[in-house]
């Protein structure tokens, strides 16, 4: 196997070079600044001391690859360069103190100071940097593969035999209960020998089928157990044929919510689910911990949301044809649509950016504070089907949205980070607001050209009059351009402004 090569010299990174040098320089004036040391004069005497440090730590950073841009470095690959070159210039600061400096009577604990000051400096700039990264980090979007021609379902080898209905019944019922089979049944052949049932979490079992021999594949095996979801997805859609279906199940975090409330006394209910939680939902999202809850755990009793395996399986090429909860379980049936070209894990982190439609058309993106389950960016077109839309043009009952975020949204919590947007000159204060193109889409062609001539506004005028209808909403914007373009857009926005602030401050207006 071919070694890849190590480039010793390199052109630094200069954002991660200037952030090590005001870094150093911020630890160096901390300590001879404000801890107590016995000299009157700390920075003459450590003036060569602080420039000896703060080179040796720039060069052993720089040797270690600290300052190297790669787009994707793991967290732990990160913090073991740091440890590293920060325990290389402990050694050589060491040597340099007592054998060139020692006249000097350089005091050891200001060097331990300063090196564990920049230690924990540069440790919790590497962390924020990795989150933002993580958070922010944009995947391309899903798009379909080379096409790989028209597939059809093969033809079957055999006739189906005689008592083949009671045996695959009997099969059924063993794996998922008599309530999921006559479910099914309404819904497929489960006779047919183009039918492939299994309950399993390894991967190979599917891998090992022939190509396009069936047209629906089923596996009981409920979702929370399989490790690699959106790897075994992808393996599915392979084998299908054009139009195939794909049965899966799974617990909904609802259920296991409610089985660890029920299972213990109150109080004691709560403290088990609170750790639960933390366990099985914080961990795995945290970048620090997430690969080592997985190897630890192997994916094993994972908690899943609805919206996140439905977004899965849309991530991976199918389509919602149905979903039916029976007692613990909700079973949902998928269409092959199309074969994406990866289904690897994405990212997700406490902030995201969407595009939204802005002025003259273009699309920008808008910086929020996540509140919704992963993968629930692929359901927009699903939830817009199955929900009708709310008052104030929202959906009547979005499953995409998790608990915190329904209070985020009502604060207006999760729309603080647009105040970036603000800066960026990409928004201003007073405006329509920033919408999606399948949103846009659903706006009048005149609207649509009005709302194109400005930019959106952090606030907009729907706070103003309290629509409640998409009508009476697109008469409320259209009401707020038709005044911009006649009263000009300063004077507009300066009425509106103080309209906006009495409905909220009085009227207690709240977001959706």
């Amino acid at each position: 196997m071919p070694q890849r090569k190590v480039n010793i010299f390199y052109v630094p990174y200069w954002r991660y070079l200037i952030a090590d040098i005001i870094l150093l320089a911020m630890s160096v004036f901390v300590v001879l600044q404000w801890f107590p040391l016995s000299t009157q004069i700390p920075f003459q005497k450590y003036d060569i001391f602080a420039l000896v440090f703060s080179a040796c730590w720039l060069l052993t950073s720089y040797f270690a690859h600290r300052y190297v841009r790669v787009k994707h470095m793991r967290m732990g690959r990160s913090l073991v360069r740091l440890l590293a070159a920060s325990v290389v210039t402990f050694s050589v600061m060491l040597i340099y103190m007592y054998f060139l400096a020692g006249r000097q009577f350089l005091s050891i604990r200001v060097l331990i100071t300063i090196w564990l000051i920049m230690v924990v400096f540069c440790t919790l700039f590497l962390i924020l940097s990795h989150a933002y990264r993580y958070a922010t980090y944009e995947e391309p979007e899903v798009e379909r593969a080379e096409d790989r021609g028209p597939q059809h379902v093969l033809k079957a080898p055999k006739p189906v035999p005689e008592g083949r209905a009671e045996e695959v019944k009997e099969i059924v019922v063993e794996s998922a209960g008599e309530k999921a089979y006559n479910y099914l049944s309404q819904h497929i052949d489960l006779v047919s020998s183009n039918t492939f049932t299994l309950k399993t979490a390894e991967l190979y079992n599917i891998f090992k089928l022939k190509y396009y021999r069936f047209d629906v594949i089923v596996n009981f095996m409920p979702l929370n157990q399989i490790r690699g979801i959106n790897r075994m997805f992808g393996v599915v859609n392979d084998k299908l044929p054009d139009d195939g279906l794909f049965i899966c199940c799974f617990e909904p975090k609802s259920t296991t919510k409610k089985r660890i409330l029920q299972s213990y006394p109150i109080g004691i209910n709560w403290i088990v689910y609170t750790c639960h939680y933390l366990y099985k939902r914080v961990l795995p999202k945290i970048i620090v911990t997430s690969r080592l809850y997985f190897d630890i755990t192997e994916g094993k009793d994972r908690v899943l949301s609805r919206a996140e395996v439905l977004g899965r399986l849309c991530y991976c090429g199918f389509e919602i044809v149905d979903e039916h909860k029976i007692d613990d379980l909700v079973y949902v049936i998928a269409r092959r649509a199309f074969r994406p070209q990866t289904v690897q894990r994405r990212l997700y982190g406490l902030l995201v950016r969407l595009n939204r439609v802005g002025k003259d058309g273009k699309v920008f993106q808008v910086y929020k504070f996540r509140t919704m389950h992963p993968y629930s960016e692929f359901l927009q077109s699903y939830i817009y089907e199955k929900y009708s839309l709310q008052e104030g043009g929202k959906f009547t009952h979005d499953i995409r949205v998790n608990t915190i975020g329904r209070f985020m949204r009502r604060c207006w919590i999760d729309e603080l980070p647009m105040i970036l947007n603000l800066l960026k000159g990409d928004m201003k204060l007073v405006g329509v607001r920033p919408i999606s193109k399948q949103y846009f889409s659903l706006y009048s062609q005149e609207l649509q050209e009005k709302r194109t001539k400005h930019k959106p506004g952090l606030l907009p005028p729907f706070y103003a009059d309290m629509p409640k209808t998409l009508e009476e909403i697109e008469a409320s914007e259209m009401r707020y351009l038709v005044a911009c373009e006649e009263k000009g857009t300063f004077r507009t926005d300066f009425i509106y402004f103080w309209k906006i602030f009495y409905t909220i401050i009085f009227k207690r207006a709240r977001s959706h």
